[in-house]
């Protein structure tokens, strides 16, 4: 018995094939919660995949309503293995957006694992069916090579997070004694690059908010009333280019966090952004005086999501009416997202905007989370992965994206560790979505590592 057996045992059944299969299995329930007719799928999986899976593993499961929209339940299981051990709480959602089944390049189908090359195509393979079957089944590796784990393990599933986790936050309050825990160890999200490991401790938030200015009724002949009406594309033009100057920097202070903390520059300064395998970065864009994995996993990002003046698809000679636009502000971990609009509005009204309406975010926002780099647990966990790997992982404090996070690091009080099992350029939310080969095999053997560590090797989650 032995922490090589185990990671040999996970690298065993991605060489086997026996992971294919059963990540095949799980792909194939179609669960669109973005499809408002989507209901049975959404349940089959958590009672035909997930539950029978862990009971095999010896847990006890049940499914429950979501409080928030009946259509998209959840799952919890438990494996109890004594009161003097640690408990770890693992999350992932069954759902997926839509299948976009007329988009996929031909040869591939949403619902069906195909594999060309190095690259494993199907809908949730890695946003998130994938990523929770690697850890499930990397547990069961360790299971089997210890016989027992070492540690008691909670199982949270979501089938409403493409929905944005409807109904999540009040079901962790209302199931805090039976998802208690000392950490959440879960997958989501992507790497920094393909051949890094990655770890991350929380998530930027969004907030977004629309601009609109609306001058008169009806639009007018450009010939005739040309330098005489004021243009609404132009004022709001202008109005939006003194919050954001041209190379990106936010010029509204209160959008703006009041600094980087050192640990989180530290661990920064060992984050390279390469934007391999995606866009090419414009590396003078944003933040002056930052690095880019500062601008990134370190700042606030304010961008124009949409601008809509006049007839975008059959433009008219005539000056319109009114102009809009949709503002989105990614946030890092302590800013305020109350003071926001407050904030926008006396930028606007000093520098002459008073006219230009600010139309607060119809949709809810989660809080901006992050984990100290200096956290036991971070530290840890760095230290398992780069014993498995024999290479450093990165350390973010936080995704550059948005997960709901809080969820467990506020309503459930837990640090948060997330260990990606995916890479930017997976197409999620997109045709043609596919994990990469080589990251499932190494990301079975990590999460073996990790799990053994956990039993053998945890920090005193007692004092933590």
């Amino acid at each position: 018995m032995s922490r090589e057996n185990a990671i040999a045992r996970a690298a065993a059944i991605f060489d086997n094939g026996d992971f294919l299969d059963l990540l095949s299995r799980w792909i194939s329930y179609p669960t669109e919660s973005q499809n408002e007719t989507c209901q049975d799928p959404l349940h089959d999986y958590l009672t035909g995949a997930i539950t029978p899976y862990l009971v095999n593993l010896g847990f006890t499961c049940r499914v429950a309503e979501n409080p928030a929209n009946p259509r998209l339940p959840f799952l919890i299981g438990q494996r109890f293995e004594g009161e003097d051990l640690p408990t770890v709480l693992t999350y992932g959602h069954g759902d997926t957006v839509l299948a976009m089944d007329n988009r996929w390049r031909e040869g591939l189908t949403p619902w069906q694992v195909i594999q060309e090359g190095d690259a494993w195509y199907g809908r949730g393979t890695a946003d998130n069916k994938g990523q929770h079957a690697i850890n499930l089944a990397a547990l069961a590796c360790v299971l089997e090579e210890r016989r027992q784990l070492g540690f008691n393990v909670k199982v949270l599933i979501e089938m409403g997070e493409e929905m944005g986790s409807p109904g999540l936050h009040q079901f962790c309050a209302a199931e805090k004694d039976g998802l208690a825990a000392d950490v959440l160890i879960a997958s989501d999200g992507p790497r920094i690059d393909p051949a890094q490991p990655t770890l991350f401790g929380g998530s930027r938030s969004v907030f977004n908010f629309d601009l609109r200015l609306d001058l008169r009724k009806g639009g007018h002949h450009s010939g005739n009333w040309g330098g005489l009406l004021a243009n609404p594309g132009i004022i709001l033009a202008h109005a939006i280019a003194s919050m954001v100057d041209d190379r990106g920097r936010i010029l509204v202070d209160g959008l703006r966090p009041e600094g980087i903390p050192d640990s989180v520059k530290r661990a920064l300064a060992e984050v390279a952004v390469t934007g391999r395998q995606g866009p090419t970065i414009d590396p003078d864009w944003g933040e002056p005086g930052l690095s880019l994995a500062e601008k990134v996993y370190g700042w606030n990002t304010l961008e124009v999501l949409a601008f809509e003046c006049g007839n975008p698809a059959a433009p008219v000679h005539a000056i319109p009416p009114s102009a809009w636009a949709r503002m989105h502000l990614r946030f890092v971990a302590g800013c305020d997202p109350d003071d926001f609009i407050p904030a926008v509005r006396n930028h606007l009204d000093r520098h002459g905007y008073a006219m230009i309406k600010v139309v607060p975010p119809r949709e809810g926002w989660y809080p901006a989370t992050r984990m100290d780099p200096d956290n036991p647990w971070a530290q840890w966990a760095v230290s398992s992965v780069q014993q498995t790997c024999a290479q450093k992982p990165v350390f973010l404090p936080n995704l550059g994206g948005t997960l709901p996070n809080d969820a467990f690091s506020h309503v459930l009080g837990l640090p948060t560790i997330w260990v990606p099992h995916s890479y930017g350029g997976c197409s999620q939310h997109a045709p043609n979505e596919h994990l990469l080969a080589p990251i499932v095999r190494e990301g079975l053997q990590i999460m073996a590592g990790l799990f053994w560590d956990l039993a053998e090797t945890p920090p005193d989650w007692r004092i933590l």
